[in-house]
């Protein structure tokens, strides 16, 4: 995953939505269509990552009882 890892989460997922396309569209030669999903799968990857460190940066801002934030602790991306 190497080569995606340097994508941001919205490149990554515009590559992706291109690649569903392309499959979708049944056009693609065998060889082209593995490739195609090989580097999906890459980009799927990158993408649920990205979401779930988000998520967990999210759970980490800790709110008052009025609802205001109070501090946010950051989130571990291993």
């Amino acid at each position: 995953m190497s080569e995606v890892n340097g994508l941001s989460f919205e490149e990554a997922l515009k590559e992706l939505e291109k690649i569903v396309s392309e499959l979708e569209s049944g056009q693609a030669p065998l060889e082209k269509s593995l490739d195609l999903y090989k580097r999906g799968a890459e980009l799927k990857a990158l993408c649920e990552m990205r979401l779930e460190a988000a998520r967990l940066q999210v759970e980490k801002i800790s709110l008052s009882k009025a609802g205001a934030v109070e501090g946010t602790a950051p989130a571990s991306f291993e």
